[in-house]
């Protein structure tokens, strides 16, 4: 067993600092506080990473580390902590380690250097907690593969999880990976985000298959989509039932109840469906 100790030791730190997604006024203070204190700053981005630094007039040495670059930086990155020197790794926005080379980074370092990881504003959630989907369990599987086959050969993989799946995309992929989830999933609730945390923040919510040409293909998406039910159980499968139970007399919680148990969907679907009905109502 290895255990690793993050702040009793006065080696210099490599810290993974967290951006703001999107909003440049979601960057935490503590984040604000490392910036100023590390010696170093690597980026994704520099050129994203110095807009970030002008606005809070911080003037620190900043090169780049990205996945053209990652075995030369590592080792750049490893001699300037040999030196002495605390370095602060920043991707272009949100948590470093999540769709960036910052993986290979904390490989590398972990077992010489403290890693600390700086919390910040998180695409995955922030697009989660807003969607209504389930929130959990959820599986994040990020980007897919460019070309068809291998996009959906990549997608039966997850065919049949129960879990909320969380899928990034960019603009001029968005159209093939909907097609391509419906084509492997069938009929599935589904919820697109884009520019989250921006002026036009954008949630469309839709079931896989619908028309989807509303969506305005701009920026970068965060795709949602609910997990596997048993027998993929329609919304009309499940308004049916609660409402011959409530004809019986029972009450709207305990309708709820025993369709989730019958069904085996989770409450919290249930629940939604029934109150969003009510709202259309």
């Amino acid at each position: 067993m290895k255990i690793r100790k993050s702040f009793q030791t006065k080696k210099p730190t490599l810290y993974l600092i967290s951006t703001p997604i999107g909003n440049l006024k979601d960057l935490t203070i503590r984040a604000l506080e490392t910036l100023k204190k590390v010696d170093i700053i690597y980026a994704e981005d520099t050129r994203v990473t110095t807009k970030l630094l002008e606005l809070y007039e911080i003037k620190k040495p900043l090169y780049s580390y990205h996945s053209f670059n990652e075995e030369q930086a590592i080792k750049e990155i490893f001699k300037h902590l040999e030196n002495g020197l605390s370095i602060g790794y920043c991707t272009d926005a949100g948590t470093p380690g999540i769709s960036d080379p910052g993986y290979y980074l904390v490989a590398e370092i972990k077992d010489y250097f403290p890693v600390v990881s700086i919390p910040g504003a998180s695409s995955i959630l922030t697009a989660l907690v807003s969607s209504s989907l389930v929130p959990q369990p959820f599986t994040f599987v990020g980007f897919v593969g460019r070309k068809q086959t291998q996009r959906k050969k990549m997608l039966s993989v997850y065919k049949d999880y129960p879990h909320t799946l969380i899928f990034f995309e960019s603009a001029n992929r968005l159209s093939g990976l909907l097609d391509s989830l419906f084509e492997v999933f069938g009929k599935r609730k589904s919820v697109v985000a884009r520019e989250l945390t921006k002026l036009f923040e954008t949630f469309y919510e839709f079931y896989l298959g619908d028309d989807y040409s509303k969506i305005e293909l701009k920026g970068e998406f965060v795709v949602l989509v609910e997990g596997y039910q048993k027998d993929q159980i329609s919304r009309d499968d499940i308004l049916k039932l609660v409402d011959e139970l409530l004809t019986q007399g029972m009450s709207k919680k305990d309708a709820i109840k025993k369709v989730s148990e019958k069904l085996e969907v989770a409450k919290n679907l249930v629940y939604q469906e029934v109150i969003k009905r009510e709202k259309e109502s």
